[in-house]
């Protein structure tokens, strides 16, 4: 392991997705750079993970059922541990209406379009990160 990665190995990443494909695909791709991944299928999972285990960062969906994306974001923002943490909004919804992006970024998040690959997968990682460091 490189130096690089044994950093990384002390940084979490938390995936809130409700496909579990890409849920999985996206954990597997961090692991293999060194990062920890904790993950969940909703929007509540993720809410409760972020509580219990505080992670470094959050990589987040925009669609899912009962709380969407943003719904997760105003709610982990209303908790002061969580105000800084750095989240990426993942889309496959190239038609954001403006008002939707401009309130994700009043809430701090980065927004990017699936499909992410690996290097962007790992490159999101490390711009979060950065944020933290």
């Amino acid at each position: 392991m490189s130096a690089a990665s044994t950093d990384r190995a002390h940084e979490t990443i938390l995936i809130v997705d409700d496909d579990e494909g890409v849920t999985q695909t996206f954990a597997r791709m961090l692991r293999m750079e060194g990062y920890q991944v904790r993950t969940a299928m909703s929007a509540e999972t993720g809410l409760r993970e972020a509580a219990e285990h505080p992670p470094d960062a959050i990589i987040l969906d925009l669609r899912m059922p009962m709380v969407d994306g943003l719904g997760f974001l105003r709610r982990l923002r209303s908790h002061e541990a969580q105000r800084a943490t750095p989240v990426a909004i993942v889309t496959g919804d190239y038609f954001l209406d403006d008002t939707i992006s401009s309130e994700l970024r009043e809430l701090g998040a980065e927004l990017k379009y699936k499909p992410l690959w690996l290097e962007d997968l790992v490159g999101l990682a490390r711009t979060l990160l950065k944020v933290t460091h």
